[in-house]
């Protein structure tokens, strides 16, 4: 197995079993989507990077229409289904295993795109390039992505980036790339700093714990930097964060 995959793999065990693999909140998600207008009543609906299906399952329980829930782990996406036959919803639910850049859809067959932390994999600008052919007209795309919150970041905050997330910038520019990418943009909000502990870190520290003592040196070095990551956000989190963009198709 490549170094690659190795490291992938044991991102996925130490999120193996979690709610969810990114920072989130299931009221600040309720509130974001009472932000978003109104739809049609046979609505489609995608949630792109699912992960183990936090947002998809509330995506199904709000509209009680099916979800498409995509994601490149069917570890994550048999939870998911697990957790939706628990909550009578996995009709509504269909898991597919692909990449999220490679989507071969039917033009114009999404009237709701939702992804939370998971565009950066392709790039923001990228998604947006991606998925908007697949927009109904005016179909509504709410995307998460991790930000500067203004031109003012400290120097350390940049060159930790450059490792992390090369391609991060500031909500300003995102909302122009929104707009040249052809969507309209109706609503930006930032997702609380508690979420992050309350329903991601909390939950991963105690994961952290049960693989201290592994031999397994590809999972120590994913822990080093979980740990590394999680007291960076501590010391730095009113600089950069998680913003939810909710758009609209208009070309």
């Amino acid at each position: 197995m490549e170094e690659q995959e190795k490291y992938i793999e044991a991102l996925i065990r130490l999120h193996r079993g979690l709610e969810r693999q990114g920072p989130g909140d299931p009221d600040f998600s309720d509130y974001i989507i009472e932000q978003i207008p109104d739809l049609p009543s046979d609505l489609r609906i995608a949630d792109i990077g699912c992960g183990a299906g936090a947002g998809a399952l509330i995506l199904a329980k709000k509209y009680s229409s099916k979800v498409r829930a995509v994601d490149f782990s069917r570890e994550f996406l048999d939870q998911m289904m697990d957790q939706a036959k628990q909550e009578g919803l996995e009709h509504l639910i269909e898991p597919i295993e692909c990449d999220m850049g490679k989507l071969d859809w039917e033009l114009g067959s999404i009237d709701l795109l939702w992804s939370e932390g998971a565009a950066y994999n392709i790039t923001f600008e990228g998604a947006l390039e991606c998925w908007r052919p697949l927009m109904a007209t005016s179909g509504i795309v709410v995307i998460s992505e991790m930000n500067y919150f203004s031109n003012d970041v400290p120097e350390i905050i940049i060159q930790y980036m450059k490792n992390v997330y090369p391609g991060i910038k500031t909500e300003a520019k995102n909302v122009d790339l929104i707009i040249s990418s052809g969507f309209d943009v109706l609503a930006v909000h930032r997702l609380p700093s508690k979420a992050w502990w309350e329903n991601y870190y909390n939950p991963l520290i105690k994961k952290i714990t049960a693989f201290k003592d592994t031999k397994d040196e590809v999972m120590q070095a994913v822990i080093h930097e979980t740990e590394e990551e999680i007291e960076f956000f501590k010391e730095y989190h009113e600089y950069y964060g998680y913003t939810f963009y909710i758009m609209k198709n208009v070309k």
